[in-house]
């Protein structure tokens, strides 16, 4: 018997933050499907909270070595994902960030012409091998005759990632991320067909999330139901459900054991950066995250999702580093009185993060 309660401790399973880790970063990407991106510091901590080394240098590396890139591969929001995959999330869900693209270009006084000079530059920019920060790009798209002020130059660069021809690529020596050209930075993209691709879409993401709903996937990808379910029918033979008040989660059936072999580890007290999946991950996130409390992890709806103290696969405060240096301490703020040991565990188990 399930409750939801016990939902929170089974994606702690399923997302690889107790138990075995991976034993590398493409490895912790690949079986999340994608990890958020927006914060570029925190989809460090997160991967690196899932590897066997528990290092952000490696995940830094896999990125440097072309094994995971960073990219909009759906949604229209910067996630990590393995490198081989992101063409095909791209041609599958990716594509849907694109709808209603005219009202925006008309906000933006941007049309094709000038999106397609903006390629033109860009190729002939980074073409063999080359890469760019995000400010040089943007005066070569300039300079090309396509004015970038405003939000036009971050569309741009967003509308030709979304179109396939870019992706962030290595770090330069200041940590800046570059801009690659995909086709050049991706060499062995995986191929799959579209019935495949939503099929590899619904596995990755249950296995990697799961207990989890249709909806949930629905969300997470910005798919639709029809395709989340023509994907879902292809391999739920490989996918337990489970049934918590009325509503069905899938899962991997090995998610239960992964519980089983770290049960003490997830009834501990966990720290997570902002934007980890297993706040982000879901479209109904009340199974770890009291309704009462949602906005204390994203004051004012504002998009910005603060770290948070997990306990028993709860989501009980929300913590920041206040100070610098030496006078660095950690700002709790707990939900509500928290249970004995917690408060003063969360100080090592910051520091101890990667």
């Amino acid at each position: 018997m399930t409750a939801l309660r016990d939902l929170g401790l089974l994606r702690l399973a399923a997302l690889g933050l107790v138990g075995p880790r991976a034993p590398s970063a493409a490895a912790a990407v690949h079986r999340l499907g994608a990890a958020q991106g927006q914060d570029y510091p925190g989809a460090l901590v997160s991967v690196a909270l899932r590897t066997e080394s528990r290092l952000r240098a490696d995940v830094e590396a896999a990125l440097d070595a072309g094994e995971v890139v960073r990219s909009w591969p759906m949604r229209g929001t910067l996630h990590l994902v393995a490198a081989e995959d992101l063409p095909w999330f791209l041609d599958t869900v990716g594509v849907r960030a694109l709808n209603g693209i005219g009202r925006r270009w008309a906000q933006l006084e941007l049309d094709e012409v000038q999106a397609e000079r903006a390629r033109e530059v860009v190729l002939g920019a980074l073409t063999g091998g080359r890469r760019a920060t995000r400010a040089e790009l943007l005066a070569a798209i300039d300079e090309g005759g396509v004015p970038v002020t405003g939000q036009r130059g971050y569309h741009l660069l967003w509308y030709l990632s979304q179109t396939g021809t870019l992706c962030l690529g290595p770090t330069d020596g200041a940590g800046e991320q570059l801009f690659v050209l995909l086709d050049e930075w991706i060499r062995t993209p995986r191929r799959l067909d579209r019935d495949e691709a939503l099929a590899e879409l619904a596995l990755r993401f249950f296995t990697g999330h799961g207990p989890a709903t249709v909806a949930d996937l629905v969300r997470w990808a910005g798919s639709t139901v029809r395709d989340v379910r023509a994907g879902l029918a292809a391999v739920r033979d490989r996918l337990e459900p489970v049934t918590v008040e009325g509503t069905e989660y899938l899962m991997d059936p090995g998610t239960p054991d992964r519980l089983a072999a770290a049960r003490a580890e997830a009834e501990g007290p966990l720290l997570l950066p902002g934007f980890d999946e297993f706040v982000l991950g879901y479209a109904d996130r009340t199974a770890v995250v009291p309704a009462e409390f949602a906005t204390r992890i994203v004051p004012g709806n504002n998009g910005m999702f603060r770290s948070t103290v997990v306990h028993r696969g709860q989501v009980v405060a929300v913590w920041r580093w206040a100070g610098r240096g030496a006078k660095r301490t950690v700002d709790l703020e707990p939900y509500t009185e928290l249970p004995p040991g917690v408060a003063a565990a969360v100080p090592g188990l910051a520091a101890a993060l990667p």
